[in-house]
């Protein structure tokens, strides 16, 4: 059995109407100055920010604001925030939106407390001494971020995608209120799933031995998001599956599931250049990549993708291979049943040139200085010849 390192210090307020308590909850922290960081119209058109900004007025707590962050976050955008921070005195960043307004304030919490460009900080180039402190309200369930140290910044400058993890980058609380997801659209929803469908498959996909019980908590987490992402198709305001799949958002991202650096992480490697360079949604991107990484790689360990089969999709195939194989076509056929791309012309209308998979191969790689993976580890070739299987798939 491998080491490791179990670290959740986020405190989480889930249910209704949570998001109203947010004054009070700041007041443990005693903050001068709060950074409201959001996204568009959805946080102003809801009435949820002036809800937010109701609240700190109620207990007498300073803030400013700071909007606009986009799918797929911008460098530019937490450089602003950074700069509004220093100029406001601001000490607490409180994110109100989803994954893209939590992993923003991530970058600024760094770029506020450390010194020099943050970008550095995501190119790894200087490695993270601090964050200022950070509070959260989720309006969308896909990337986790509420209860994880990690972030995601894409820089205009190249469309770079880099991800930064750190035990700094955890919100000292996450209010998570189902209802706030209502409105959430069908394929954004989707695209959420979809995601922390992967969170627990890129642990899940280890060459580690693993616990049971592990496996089991992440076996049973796959199969929630199955069985609830099938109900929000019909039934998009059913609260018990806007719940369930809320929770399991979290869950799938704060290492209950298997610690994320014992994980593979490949797919979503692959996946952040697609997204950088062409500005997709994250788990779009994930479902186009996934098949064709998992039959590069499932003779690495076939009976890992046969015990996901059986206990998962409840197959009998008592043939290792064949299980693996028929596991890796029931997880694509689920994507396509809830409008997922299972090829990059599904996701992009178009196939990809030769010179633009050479492209995202020499980006993933980070210009030739490292592989990706760990269940299969990959070199460039490999690289290239996923996002090769990708290219070439027809679209179902």
């Amino acid at each position: 059995m491998e080491k490791f390192k179990f670290y959740a210090p986020t405190k989480v307020y889930f249910g209704k109407d949570e998001e109203q308590r947010v004054g009070k909850i700041l007041q443990e922290y005693h903050p001068k100055k709060v950074l409201i960081h959001y996204g568009g119209k959805s946080a102003i058109q809801s009435g949820l920010l002036d809800r937010v900004k109701k609240a700190l007025d109620e207990e007498n707590i300073a803030y400013c604001l700071c909007g606009g962050v986009v799918a797929n976050p911008l460098l530019s955008k937490v450089n602003e925030g950074i700069q509004i921070c220093k100029e406001e005195g601001v000490d607490f960043i409180l994110a109100v939106g989803g994954g893209s307004v939590l992993d923003s304030s991530k970058g600024i919490a760094y770029g506020v407390y450390n010194e020099g460009a943050v970008w550095d900080y995501y190119a790894r180039k200087k490695k993270v001494k601090g964050a200022l402190p950070m509070g959260c309200i989720l309006t969308l369930s896909a990337t986790g971020s509420e209860m994880s140290n990690s972030s995601v910044i894409t820089n205009e400058d190249g469309n770079l995608k880099r991800g930064l993890s750190s035990d700094y980058g955890y919100f000292k609380f996450s209010i998570l209120n189902p209802e706030l997801t209502y409105t959430v659209s069908r394929y954004q929803t989707m695209c959420g799933c979809t995601d922390i469908i992967m969170h627990t498959l890129e642990r899940y996909f280890t060459p580690y031995q693993t616990l049971d019980l592990v496996d089991q908590m992440a076996e049973s987490l796959v199969r929630t998001v199955i069985k609830n992402a099938k109900i929000l198709l019909e039934d998009p305001s059913n609260e018990q599956a806007r719940s369930e799949i809320m929770w399991a958002g979290s869950v799938s991202h704060n290492d209950m599931t298997g610690d994320r650096s014992l994980g593979d992480w490949a797919c979503h490697q692959l996946e952040h250049e697609l997204s950088g360079m062409f500005n997709v949604a994250h788990g779009a991107g994930l479902a186009a990549i996934w098949d064709s990484w998992a039959n590069h790689v499932y003779m690495e360990n076939p009976t890992r993708f046969a015990k996901l089969g059986h206990r998962v999709f409840g197959l009998d195939d008592s043939d290792t291979l064949s299980c693996a194989l028929n596991t890796i076509e029931k997880m694509e056929e689920f994507f396509r049943s809830i409008g997922m791309p299972t090829s990059i012309q599904g996701l992009l209308k178009r196939k990809c040139t030769e010179p633009e998979l050479y492209e995202l191969t020499y980006k993933c790689s980070f210009e030739h200085t490292r592989t990706i993976g760990k269940f299969k580890e990959l070199d460039e070739m490999d690289m290239l010849e996923i996002y090769r299987m990708a290219n070439e798939k027809e679209v179902a």
